[in-house]
């Protein structure tokens, strides 16, 4: 029986496996792989502390680093999924009921078996949401790109396209005007009532921006990498190439949470809601952090941070406990 278990394997998991180990909880760190959703990135920039480094290589280090205090407090255990988690132990059949307190106040079930804890960190992350038109899987990383703040700047001086007419999409294009050459926005609706009004009006009255709207992207266009982007308007359905080196899909975030849904509180989209103060849930004794929470902003050093305040938290309940 655990004093913790973190569910993730991203920049969250791994920081607040780190702590764990400093702190000498005895924890469990559940993952398929370390790394989160960055390891598809060529080249991320905004990983305080390293100017520049691959997505491949910053799974690496994250690996390295929690491997380097784990010792015997840690088990990590990758190459599992969690699928499930129940408050109150699980027991084998015919066995008295004890003291929760006693057995563990959680039971994780994954892939390959099950876990108790007395507490949980949910740190499963999200994963993107794909584009699904013709040359988008071809160009991904060749083009097409899931995260303007790492691998913006690989666009300076360039024209780029962004999908999406929500918030992300309006902060990714802020982002982009910093250094590509023009930003064009693409949006099937008539309007951007889902984006923040200042952030639009602020961005559309920059020169170097232009808006599509009722507009969808039918098709990425190139040879080895992107060149263009095939726009067809939804009202008229006439169609255009608008030309592009870099295509940046803001269309949404899909959170790995629906192993949780019967025991925390979701978001209308499911992402796990939290008190921003101190990263807590709507069940005593779990916590989440990272991209898998209705976290305003979903950043690599955003999840490591909110993950360290979530492990202090978890630091001082767990000696109240004791």
């Amino acid at each position: 029986m655990y004093d913790l278990a973190i569910i993730g394997g991203g920049p969250a998991g791994v920081a607040a496996g780190v702590y764990a180990a400093r702190k000498q909880l005895k924890t469990v760190l559940i993952a398929e792989v370390i790394g989160g959703q960055s390891t598809e990135s060529v080249g991320i920039e905004n990983w305080i502390g390293t100017p520049k480094i691959s997505g491949a290589d910053l799974a690496k280090t994250l690996e390295a680093h929690v491997r380097a205090y784990a010792g015997e407090v840690v088990d990590i255990k990758l190459g599992e999924r969690a699928t499930k988690i129940e408050k109150g132990p699980t027991l084998a059949q015919g066995s008295p009921r004890s003291d929760l307190n006693e057995i563990g106040n959680f039971t994780i079930t994954t892939s390959k078996g099950t876990y108790e804890a007395k507490a949980v960190l949910i740190a499963s992350g999200g994963a993107r949401r794909k584009l699904e038109v013709q040359g988008a899987a071809k160009f991904e990383n060749k083009g097409v790109t899931y995260c303007a703040s790492c691998d913006g700047p690989l666009f300076a001086g360039q024209d780029v396209v962004v999908v999406g007419g929500g918030n992300a999409g309006f902060e990714s294009a802020a982002q982009l005007l910093a250094y590509c050459k023009s930003v064009t926005l693409v949006h099937r609706g008539t309007s951007f009532d889902k984006a923040d009004p200042a952030t639009v009006e602020a961005v559309l009255k920059h020169p170097n921006m232009k808006a599509l709207t009722q507009s969808s992207p039918i098709e990425i266009t190139g040879d080895t990498f992107v060149s263009g982007v095939v726009v067809k308007n939804v009202a008229t359905g006439e169609s255009k190439t608008v030309p592009a080196t870099g295509v940046f899909v803001e269309i949404g975030m899909i959170p790995s949470t629906d192993y949780t849904k019967v025991l925390v509180e979701l978001d209308p989209i499911g992402r796990v809601v939290v008190n921003p103060k101190n990263q807590h849930t709507s069940i005593e004794g779990v916590w989440a952090a990272g991209d898998c929470t209705d976290e305003l902003y979903h950043q690599n050093n955003i999840a490591a941070g909110d993950a360290v305040k979530a492990l202090e938290d978890i630091y001082y309940w767990l000696k109240a406990k004791k």
